[in-house]
């Protein structure tokens, strides 16, 4: 069986266009496997996991839980809200204290970038970055590019949008990678404000204009405005935003061809999408939630496959 070339999920940088199909490949079968009466497998039943949220997170988190349960893998959860960190114990001590209790892998979230990095520098473990920061969430990245080629049949070839807030996205730098590896055309649209300067040295073109990147693309990806990132204002208002970079039914049905909607959540109807948008059939947005677990149960049963025992 082929493997992964890294021993850690990091960020979509790392790997190589190989690591994406064979991630895919095992994704395709674990979809079928969650599908099933009985939705579990026993491929990691001497495992343990430890899921480590330095922020906050219901769909990640939950979905992470839920593929690792799926591989009947033993999981526990860690919020640091309720932890040692609050009395001042380092990142390394947290996990390694973790670690010594026979954990063999850690899914972390933590709102500086390059922690994930770190952590692998210095922990004899296998980490999945679940978010770091503004950088990278690389499953995010993964899952979407995995629901384009579900609705579609492929990536490459396919000319993709990402509208929104990108200066705070990681899930929109993931995205990049990922879509550019398959062989995909992307461009990004938004305030200029909230584009970042170096955005173009990607290879990513700029259209300011969302009626002009609709018509251009075959998928639309919309990311929320992050305010929580956000310590000055990007842009008048919000009901301003809406008018320029919303989509509702009106302008999808006004353009001469069908593209395809998605949205990595938590979505605020009527800013970046309106219901009607997020409920249609152009809408794979609950596709997405469905195949995130999935791609993650695949990134989790690759990575164990190479844990030494």
């Amino acid at each position: 069986m082929s493997e992964l070339t890294v021993n850690h999920l990091l960020g979509i940088k790392y790997l190589q266009k190989q690591d994406i199909d064979l991630i895919f490949e095992t994704a395709d079968h674990f979809k079928e496997v969650i599908n099933r009466p009985i939705k579990k497998v026993p491929s990691l039943r001497d495992i343990t996991i430890a899921n480590i949220f330095f922020e906050n997170s219901t769909r990640t988190k939950l979905s992470f839980e839920l593929a690792q349960k799926r591989l009947s893998a033993d999981v526990i959860s860690f919020s640091a809200a309720q932890s040692s960190v609050k009395k001042g114990e380092t990142l390394i001590d947290t996990v390694n204290n973790i670690l010594s209790m026979k954990v063999d892998m850690v899914v972390m979230r933590h709102s500086h970038p390059g922690a994930a990095y770190f952590l692998s520098q210095n922990v004899k473990a296998s980490i999945i970055n679940a978010g770091d920061g503004a950088h990278e969430h690389p499953t995010q990245g993964l899952l979407d590019s995995y629901s384009i080629r579900e609705r579609l049949g492929e990536v490459g070839g396919k000319k993709v949008v990402i509208v929104g807030d990108i200066l705070h996205s990681r899930v929109a730098l993931s995205n990049i990678y990922a879509l550019q590896m398959q062989g995909a055309e992307v461009k990004v649209c938004g305030p200029k404000t909230l584009i970042p300067k170096y955005i173009e040295s990607l290879g990513v073109t700029v259209e300011p204009n969302l009626r002009k990147a609709l018509e251009w693309c075959d998928v639309a990806n919309m990311l929320r405005v992050q305010n929580e990132r956000m310590d000055v204002n990007y842009f008048p208002s919000t009901r301003e935003y809406a008018q320029q970079y919303g989509v509702d039914k009106a302008l999808l049905d006004s353009l001469n061809k069908e593209i395809v909607i998605m949205h990595p959540g938590p979505i605020n109807r009527g800013v970046e999408i309106t219901s009607d948008v997020a409920d249609s059939q152009q809408s794979v947005i609950l596709d997405q939630v469905e195949n995130g677990v999935a791609v993650r149960m695949a990134v989790i049963y690759l990575l164990a496959s190479k844990l030494q025992p």
